[in-house]
């Protein structure tokens, strides 16, 4: 677990995450960290240091020389969470719907990987979105409506089969991510109500 580690701090060495200085290998460890409190194995937590090394560092290449140093089923779990293995990336709508289909037929344990990058995903969402309101949605290809659709989609669709802590926990911070934007749209509608009001009354 260590040279995985170590093979990834290298390979995403520089790369922060979305419009942050937060290093992007902090990330990985949170992902790491979730499938081990979830009873994931070893091979499993390797996958989460490695989930987005394809993607983001090298695609189909990089994807033989995890398998070539941390075997095939490791290889099979990264290629699992991985939805593009080279440049440029397909569109990001049609990518999206890509891997939920691809999700929908993964083993439970590519499935847990999968749902623990995407629970640390939704949750430094959330606490950004707290702290920094509506701008945080500039720095995500589907903006708020795409962002909001793809997590809820992947949610359901890993609570429809062998749900877990992780998938429960997902489902919470979705619903609650949810209920954030929901608030927040409702109080500024709420806001132009009242000055449309007082507008007419003036008149």
């Amino acid at each position: 677990m260590q040279r995985a580690f170590r093979y990834a701090a290298e390979k995403h060495f520089g790369q922060t995450r979305k419009q942050s200085a937060v290093p992007y290998i902090s990330h990985l460890m949170a992902v790491a960290s979730l499938v081990l409190e979830a009873g994931g194995d070893e091979d499993m937590a390797i996958a989460g240091f490695l989930h987005d090394v394809v993607e983001d560092c090298g695609g189909m290449p990089r994807l033989r020389e995890v398998r070539q140093q941390f075997g095939g089923r490791v290889a099979k779990m990264v290629e699992g969470c991985t939805d593009s293995f080279g440049e440029p990336k397909p569109e990001w709508v049609e990518r999206k719907k890509d891997y939920l289909r691809e999700v929908k037929h993964a083993d439970v344990d590519t499935r847990l990987v999968s749902a623990s990058d995407k629970l640390h995903n939704v949750r430094t969402i959330l606490a950004d979105y707290r702290q920094h309101g509506e701008a945080i949605w500039t720095r995500f290809t589907g903006k708020k409506e795409g962002t909001l659709w793809y997590y809820r989609a992947l949610s359901d669709e890993y609570q429809r089969r062998s749900p877990n802590r992780i998938t429960r926990e997902l489902e919470i911070a979705v619903a609650e991510l949810e209920r954030a934007v929901g608030k927040k749209a409702r109080a500024r509608d709420g806001r132009s109500a009242k000055k449309k009001s007082a507008a007419n009354s003036g008149r």
